[in-house]
């Protein structure tokens, strides 16, 4: 290294400065006051334009220090002439040649003295072939792609020892597509182990059905059973709470449903979900046979007139079974006259009497009762 060297990059710091501010408006127009964003800048640009970087320790170890007093490595040299526009440092010098300063083969300057210009002379016509074939070199590297000649000057570097700072050659448009070519893919498997995980909540849709008395046009005061039925499958029961809607949740585009109870009449509801309200009011029609076996065999006044009411409700050919209501679940047939005997007698068990089902025939009459007595909580 020269003192003409450092020369030459003093003047190589100032072509990098005038040609970094005339696209761009630092916050200084001196490049050794520059700081914080401006250097990121500047190292963004170098990136773009000469396909390489400049560490910020090398930053301000080079450019805010001004004279410098040793030169950086080659590589930064020849990075910081492809910027101003030279293909390497060796170009860049040629193009700046001080008075009585010549370049040696190795790209190291010297002055000469006015003594040796003759011996100068007599060599240059050797100095003259040496540049055209230096020019001739020059063109042929600028018809290479920049990325071969980047990748040559990486492979030059790894030998290197005692390294102050490394200089960064991405392989941009391969890293980026890399990159998130591997966040999509990452990001789309999170979304399907998402939907695996989670695809009944996802896409199912729940629906809500309160039941209405017809007749009255209030909400239904008691237990009702609903069956829901699909096809190839038994159907699935459940208990619709009084006052409270009954809530089901499916992902098909289709229900059936039925719906009964003792006191109602068995009622088959079929909708088509595509079009559906997630709310609704469904009436039943009430078993008013059912209503008024159940009051007559509750109520204790007027045990005549309640005899009479009950053999004209009662077919003479009902069916009556009685279900108990214990470890050994049994059932027990009675006729007619034993059941308005069991009903019509003051009892407090009769308050536990709960009418399971009936059916009626075709005159009107119940020809069909089933009915349990609940036990009493204290017996054992």
């Amino acid at each position: 290294m020269t003192d003409l060297d450092l020369l030459h990059f003093e003047q190589l710091k100032s072509e990098v400065q005038a040609k970094y501010i005339k696209n761009y408006s630092p916050s200084f127009d001196d490049i050794s006051k520059w700081k914080g964003i401006d250097i990121i800048y500047f190292q963004e640009d170098l990136r773009k334009v000469a396909k390489g970087n400049i560490s910020e320790k090398s930053f301000y170890t080079y450019f805010k220090n001004s004279p410098v007093t040793k030169l950086p490595r080659i590589d930064m040299l020849n990075i910081l002439s492809v910027y101003a526009g030279y293909d390497t440092w060796y170009c860049f010098k040629k193009d700046h040649l001080f008075a009585n300063e010549i370049l040696k083969d190795n790209g190291e300057s010297e002055k000469i003295n006015d003594d040796d210009l003759e011996q100068n002379s007599v060599n240059e016509n050797e100095n003259e072939n040496d540049l055209v074939r230096e020019i001739l070199k020059n063109t042929y590297l600028e018809t290479n792609e920049t990325t071969v000649l980047q990748n040559k000057k990486t492979d030059n570097q790894i030998g290197e020892k005692n390294i102050e700072d490394k200089t960064i050659y991405p392989n941009s448009l391969f890293s980026y597509i890399k990159k998130y070519l591997w966040i999509g893919i990452t990001l789309l498997l999170l979304v399907l182990v998402a939907l695996l995980g989670f695809k009944d909540e996802i896409f199912s849709r729940k629906y809500y059905y309160s039941f209405i008395d017809a007749d009255r046009n209030a909400k239904i005061n008691a237990d009702l059973q609903v069956q829901i039925l699909k096809d190839d499958e038994s159907p699935i029961l459940y208990v619709a709470k009084p006052n409270v809607p009954f809530v089901y949740t499916t992902k098909s585009k289709t229900l059936t449903m039925v719906v009964s109870s003792p006191f109602y009449k068995t009622d088959t509801i079929r909708r088509n979900l595509e079009t559906a309200p997630e709310a609704e009011n469904i009436e039943l029609k009430p078993n008013d046979y059912a209503f008024m076996l159940f009051y007559y065999s509750k109520s204790l006044k007027d045990l005549k007139k309640k005899r009479e009411s009950l053999n004209y409700l009662i077919s003479d050919n009902v069916l009556i079974y009685q279900v108990y209501d214990n470890e050994t679940y049994g059932v027990e047939t009675m006729d007619k006259q034993r059941y308005i005997n069991l009903v019509t007698l003051p009892s407090t068990s009769l308050e536990k009497l709960e009418v399971i089902d009936t059916k009626t025939n075709n005159q009107g009459k119940i020809d069909m009762i089933k009915f349990k007595i609940g036990k009493d909580e204290d017996s054992k």
